[in-house]
């Protein structure tokens, strides 16, 4: 395998990598960024933890590096755009680690907070844009957002996207790009829509394929857990205290269950918080930073915000639900086996989940090894006790209404009306 000194990127770049304890690059990094350095338009399929976000980024701060130019304001030389808020400042974080001792200037622009900041800082006009949909275009129908410098734009995770309901507003943003520019398009799978998208939206692309589409690490050690619905909670705890589990991420299926999860947890003195789409973008930017320092153990996720965790210590994914869509459950255990370490995916199946289960197993072409030694295999639903006003007695209710009682009869003085 070649090093990144052998790919001709600039010396500040190398220094940044170096600094980072990056020696080689990942079989993304090293087919991709050949190709990008040359200019060429890329399609790349790629699942998370592969290394993509500094396949595209170190490219283009290479180039900008190499060619200064005046940014005019509101204009933008680089675009990328991403689904998801966390995934997009965590891009950002990147891209200011590689680029660290050059003066690139970034900005980020997305929804739940306001608009103010994010209009100032395009007021200078920036180097790299990253971007999610929604906000963009309402920058850019007020005039903040402005394309004519534009040479380089990033569709990344293209499938969650078209997941998430944005390819009306990808669609929007897309026509109004420059057609002069450099396309680079990554996807986790590729379904029709994708494909159909690509074909528009590239020129003469390198296709890059560093893992089978909809297959799993081979690092991950997969399990299935059958549990009665009653019997999760019960057995979330038992994992999260008695096995080795020093930072688990824990999926839910929808944003009251993450809220729920968290109240049972704490209640059983463990550290953990939730992030998902009714949380505040402050909320979340906290709790995923108390999951990175280790303040907490556990992180209690939806979909919507999985693919902007990127943590490389996380050991456990835990599914508390199965996802609806068999290709989440690929993106949700490959938050764990990052940068080159193992990791272990414990998936829970109720009775209701088995057809999810089938269509998950179907999608990634293997039947989960199944766990059937946990304390709560096998053991029936629980049955929560209605609470009675004290205890032995039944729950005291409201005499119910005589209705033999007459009703009370008004007389008024009031004279009858003449007819």
């Amino acid at each position: 395998m070649i090093d990144f000194k052998s790919l001709n990127l600039y010396p500040t770049i190398l220094n940044a990598l170096e600094n980072k304890g990056y020696k080689k690059p990942t079989p993304i990094q090293e087919q991709c960024i050949p190709h990008l350095l040359k200019g060429k338009d890329i399609l790349g399929i790629a699942q998370t933890g592969t290394g993509k976000t500094a396949a595209f980024s170190l490219p283009i701060i290479n180039r900008i590096a190499n060619h200064k130019i005046k940014i005019k304001p509101a204009r933008v030389r680089v675009l990328i755009l991403t689904p998801t808020r966390e995934l997009a400042s965590q891009i950002e974080d990147n891209i200011k680690t590689y680029s660290q001792g050059l003066k690139i200037f970034t900005a980020v622009i997305f929804g739940g907070v306001g608009h103010r900041q994010q209009i100032v800082n395009m007021g200078r006009g920036v180097d790299i844009l990253i971007a999610t949909p929604g906000r963009l275009l309402d920058l850019m129908d007020d005039g903040h957002v402005l394309f004519e410098q534009l040479e380089v734009f990033v569709l990344d995770e293209a499938d969650r996207m078209l997941d998430m309901g944005f390819f009306h507003d990808v669609n929007r943003i897309i026509e109004k790009l420059p057609k002069m520019r450099q396309t680079l398009l990554f996807s986790a799978t590729m379904p029709n829509d994708i494909s159909s998208l690509a074909s528009k939206l590239l020129k003469d692309p390198v296709r890059v394929e560093v893992t089978p589409e909809s297959t799993t690490v081979e690092r991950i050690e997969q399990s299935l857990l059958f549990v009665d619905k009653t019997n999760k909670p019960l057995l979330l705890e038992h994992i999260v205290k008695t096995k080795e589990v020093k930072s688990a991420l824990v999926f839910t299926k929808t944003k009251h269950g993450a809220n729920k999860v968290v109240k049972i947890l704490e209640k059983s003195g463990i550290q953990c918080a939730a992030i998902h789409g009714n949380k505040s973008q402050g909320a979340r930017e906290k709790a995923l930073a108390d999951f990175k320092s280790g303040h907490i153990k556990v992180l209690v996720a939806t979909d919507i915000a999985a693919r902007g965790i990127d943590v490389n210590d996380v050991t456990h994914v835990i599914n508390y639900n199965l996802p609806d869509d068999p290709k989440s459950y690929v993106h949700r255990i490959g938050r764990t086996a990052r940068a080159g370490k193992n990791g272990i995916a414990l998936s829970f199946c109720d009775e209701t989940e088995r057809g999810l289960l089938k269509d998950i197993e179907k999608q990634i072409k293997t039947t989960i090894p199944r766990d059937n030694d946990h304390p709560l295999f096998g053991v029936p639903a629980r049955v929560v006790p209605v609470q009675a006003n004290r205890p032995g007695k039944p729950m005291s209710r409201r005499p119910a209404p005589n209705k033999s009682k007459k009703k009370k009869s008004f007389r008024t003085n009031r004279p009858a009306k003449k007819s």
